[in-house]
């Protein structure tokens, strides 16, 4: 008696302790009903939300990936119906922001310029591409509730995920098991990525192409981080923030009237002449610049920035960005933030190199984190106790190797239907508007597929669509790209 006692003791022990472990479903999918109403026409859907694995060559799963599937009802020929596959970047950046602010049927609760407002949730969104595209927001491992297996320890072969080209392999492999469990294999395909997400479509593009066999309709490109530009410094790299700073000084009235008395627009196409006409060959001279010809450019570029002449002269015409956040607004007592230049900070003190802390993103963690925990939990019914990653552990990221841009390339030319779409914010002083422009002329040297880019500027910063004037705008130019690159029957030949 005592030993069954004992037995029931242990099994009853082991399930406690099983029922408190916090770990994620391999394999796993809740489906819920929904409705929205988008463009004034009522839409009933259905959300999927799970886990799905990732395997390694003897079919062990190593990781799981968390998702959310949206797919309109009520639809006959579901192979014509495009499919939208959504990413955000960082990397280790979960599939949240596009996914509760941008494109998705539920929108977080902000005002419209996209300040956090009490209490936090979520509405329909009136715009999202709901009803042109089914959409699935993907959660790369360790960000969101997607974790690899396990989840911490020697045993993870962290080379598996945690770089450029690593990201992009794995990602193609859980995606063809993605579309194929779906039975999506016959419809137009996108692939849309922000901020690092940028580079990681691009990569996907050709990985995607070559490896599944998978063919693409478009890439679209948020904010994209083009680290060849970004990370490798030089004239190049310097030369062109130069617009972004025109840009932010033009919204906090710090330009010359000459200048602030215009539309933005129209001082923005002066800013990049000048960029790529007189900053870059400037830089390009170093130290044996001509002092007459230094001094010009400083003068030029104090016009065109809001700073002053001896601050750009102090710094050999190279002002980082660090500087213009934490100076641009000095006198007023403010720091400008680093991806949304519109938010304003206030620092310990008004001497220093950069911000005491990004402005905007504390703002945005205030309002996304409450809203994807309640959204996920409560109308999706996705019930864990697994930590949502806003932003996850993947670091060090291996970022060599980086042969995304040609690899977009390449898969536009072996693909005559692949079109690309790049969307930026004026006020991103991470990855700025002008960077991204320059990434999309750098793809193709031939510029034989120029014709098969598009690029749409707003006024706003990294995440756009948070100010509602833009949430609108960009998804109408998405849902535009989208019925435009629909083959229709055509053949996909040169």
């Amino acid at each position: 008696m005592k030993i069954r006692l004992l037995v029931l003791s242990l099994a009853i022990g082991l399930t406690i302790m099983n029922a408190q472990e916090r770990k994620l479903p391999v394999d796993t999918v809740v489906t819920t009903q929904h409705s929205v109403t988008i463009n004034g026409n009522p839409i009933n859907y259905t959300a999927k939300t799970g886990t799905q694995p990732v395997w390694d060559e003897s079919g062990k799963p190593i990781a799981s990936l968390h998702y959310t599937y949206y797919t309109k009802n009520n639809v006959k020929d579901r192979a014509s119906r495009p499919l939208l596959i959504s990413f955000n970047g960082g990397p280790g950046s979960a599939s949240v922001w596009m996914h509760l602010a941008y494109t998705g049927p539920r929108i977080l609760k902000i005002d419209d310029e996209g300040y956090p407002v009490q209490p936090y949730g979520v509405n329909q969104n009136p715009y999202s591409v709901l009803d042109v595209t089914d959409i699935v927001y993907v959660n790369p491992a360790n960000t969101g509730y997607s974790r690899t297996i396990p989840e911490t320890g020697k045993e993870v072969d962290r080379e598996t995920f945690f770089g450029i080209n690593a990201d992009i392999k794995y990602l193609a492999e859980w995606l063809n098991t993605f579309v194929t469990r779906n039975n999506r294999w016959r419809s137009p395909k996108y692939i849309i990525g922000e901020s690092y997400g940028g580079t990681r479509v691009m990569g996907l593009s050709l990985a995607l192409q070559n490896q599944q066999w998978m063919y693409l309709n478009g890439v679209i490109m948020v904010s994209p981080a083009d680290y060849k530009v970004i990370r490798r410094g030089g004239p190049v790299s310097d030369a062109m923030n130069l617009p972004y700073y025109t840009a932010t000084a033009w919204h906090h009235k710090q330009l010359p009237s000459e200048l602030q008395q215009k539309d933005l627009l129209d001082i923005l196409p002066e800013a990049e002449e000048f960029t790529l006409n007189s900053l870059i060959p400037a830089l390009s001279k170093g130290g044996f610049i001509d002092g007459a010809e230094k001094n010009a450019v400083a003068k030029k570029m104090a016009y065109y920035s809001g700073l002053s002449e001896k601050e750009i002269l102090d710094q050999n015409l190279v002002v980082p960005t660090g500087y213009f956040w934490k100076h641009i607004l000095k006198d007023k007592g403010y720091t400008t933030g680093r991806l949304d230049s519109r938010y304003l900070g206030i620092d310990r003190q008004s001497f220093g190199e950069r911000p005491d802390y990004n402005a905007e993103l504390t703002s945005w963690l205030h309002s996304f984190t409450p809203a994807i925990n309640y959204y996920l939990q409560e109308e999706l019914n996705f019930k864990t106790d697994i930590k949502y990653n806003m932003f996850g552990p993947v670091h060090p990221w291996n970022n060599e190797k980086d042969n995304t841009r040609d690899d977009l390339r390449q898969a536009m030319a072996q693909n005559p239907y692949l079109n690309v779409l790049v969307q930026s914010g004026y006020y991103d002083g991470a990855t700025t508007y002008f960077n991204a422009k320059y990434t999309m002329w750098q793809v193709d040297p031939s510029g034989r597929m120029k014709d098969r880019f598009e690029f749409k500027g707003y006024r706003s910063g990294h995440m756009m669509y948070l100010r509602k004037e833009d949430l609108k705008k960009a998804n109408d130019d998405i849902r535009t790209f989208i019925q435009r690159t629909l083959s229709n029957g055509k053949s996909a030949k040169y």
